[in-house]
């Protein structure tokens, strides 16, 4: 069985302990994903970037782009719908006004491409409340989009620490939380909100996740934090 490519990694399944580095490079998404379809799959990837280069606004109640993201799933597989959304929404140079409309009205795997895409099209944090929205849910696929680079670099400590607790609560891995090593270095708030958990869990008789001494381990300031995020995303 295929293994879906994780779009923050550039490898299936083999993110960094402790951190998911930024996307690559959409051209280097491209080229993953062409890798990696089937001929006819490909071909209707190529065709439907056109399309959205060619026709990146709105034309009539819903664009060519928006149909493509729909058919994304049944064309590319679910393997790599997540890359093949992504590159769509990118080609057609979807604002935030395309990406609120298609988060707002799109199905969840619609919704988590539009999460995914956020580091690649919207550069300050404007697009904030789409993150913020995704973490208020339970659904694990979406809250792992949202705590990808666009959060590590634009959400405010108070809501970053929760996300983190979020993924913690619903059994989200935490190698979804983007930049987790630098963002959680030293953090004698994160430190306590933890330790405040694991005793709430330990109390009531639960098993305190594993996740949770991992992150712990890396709020020590002791602890050498991952490299800054570059304009790309990548840590340096």
């Amino acid at each position: 069985m295929t293994q879906p490519y994780d779009i923050g990694t550039g490898a299936a399944g083999t993110p960094a302990a402790g951190t998911v580095p930024a996307p690559d490079p959409v051209g280097e998404l491209r080229e993953r994903t062409d890798a990696a379809l089937a001929p006819a799959a490909r071909a209707w990837l190529g065709q439907a970037l056109d399309e959205a280069a060619a026709h990146p606004g709105t034309h009539g109640p819903i664009s060519v782009w928006e149909l493509r993201l729909a058919e994304a799933g049944r064309r590319c597989g679910p393997a790599h719908a997540d890359a093949a959304r992504v590159l769509i929404l990118h080609a057609a140079h979807a604002d935030l006004d395309a990406l609120t409309r298609v988060y707002r009205q799109g199905t969840a795997d619609e919704r988590r491409a539009v999460l995914r895409a956020l580091s690649h099209l919207v550069p300050g944090p404007d697009a904030l409340p789409l993150v913020e929205d995704a973490l208020r849910t339970n659904d694990t696929r979406l809250l792992a989009a949202a705590v990808g680079p666009y959060a590590a670099r634009h959400l405010a400590p108070h809501a970053w620490r929760h996300a983190v607790l979020k993924c913690l609560f619903t059994g989200v891995p935490v190698d979804s939380v983007a930049d987790l090593g630098r963002r959680a270095h030293d953090d004698a708030e994160l430190a306590r909100m933890l330790g405040d958990y694991a005793a709430e869990r330990t109390a009531a008789g639960r098993q305190v996740p594993e996740d949770l001494h991992r992150v712990l381990a890396l709020t020590e300031p002791g602890t050498a934090p991952h490299g800054p995020v570059d304009p790309h995303g990548k840590e340096s």
